[in-house]
């Protein structure tokens, strides 16, 4: 397969939270200032690459050759989970505002469906190491695409005269459909 196109693709063809619609909770949650979504972004991009990577080795060389497929879910998450208390502890270490400004975010990511289904879309559509390697990647760079380019329209929108009904989550939602709506145009790249 192309890497090219897997990367175009899962970035802005099948936007994991724009067309796929996985993910929402922490997209809409942390989409408040730029400098918190980048952060939200690189984490999820970390997570995802790494719960992918090695949710296909435990898929190829444990639960495959074990007729154990029925595990998945659950051996998953377990993947996700570790690598995100791994995350919280670096941050809360290394980067104390970064953690503090995603506060419950942060541990969200272990359920954050978006980092479940980019593991499950790659057994899905039954990728190589590489590909998943590329795939996990791209889709986490297009949460994190998705998610500044939100939290950037949302700080432009908090300086603007809007009804007092429409501040806050109302007004995000609106503008992730259209957010949707436009990176729906990249759909005739997939042809």
């Amino acid at each position: 397969m192309d890497y090219f196109v897997l990367i175009i693709a899962a970035i802005f063809v099948n936007n994991i939270v724009l067309a796929q619609y996985l993910g929402n909770c922490p997209f809409i949650g942390t989409s408040k200032e730029s400098s918190v979504a980048i952060g939200m972004g690189l984490a999820v991009v970390f997570v995802a690459t790494m719960a992918a990577c090695i949710t296909w080795c435990v898929q190829q060389f444990m639960l495959a050759p074990n007729d154990l497929d029925y595990l998945q879910t659950i051996a998953f998450i377990l993947v996700i989970a570790a690598l995100v208390q791994f995350v919280e502890m670096f941050l809360k270490k290394v980067i104390p505002p970064l953690y503090k400004s995603l506060g419950i975010f942060l541990p969200l990511i272990t359920t954050n469906c978006a980092v479940l289904g980019i593991a499950i879309i790659c057994q899905r559509e039954e990728f190589s190491f590489i590909e998943t390697l590329v795939f996990s990647m791209a889709s986490g760079f297009g949460f994190m695409l998705a998610l500044v380019v939100l939290a950037s329209i949302r700080e432009r929108l908090d300086l603007a005269r809007v009804p007092v009904s429409m501040k806050g989550t109302p007004l995000g939602l609106i503008m992730a459909g259209l957010m949707s709506l436009a990176f729906f145009a990249f759909k005739g790249m997939a042809s």
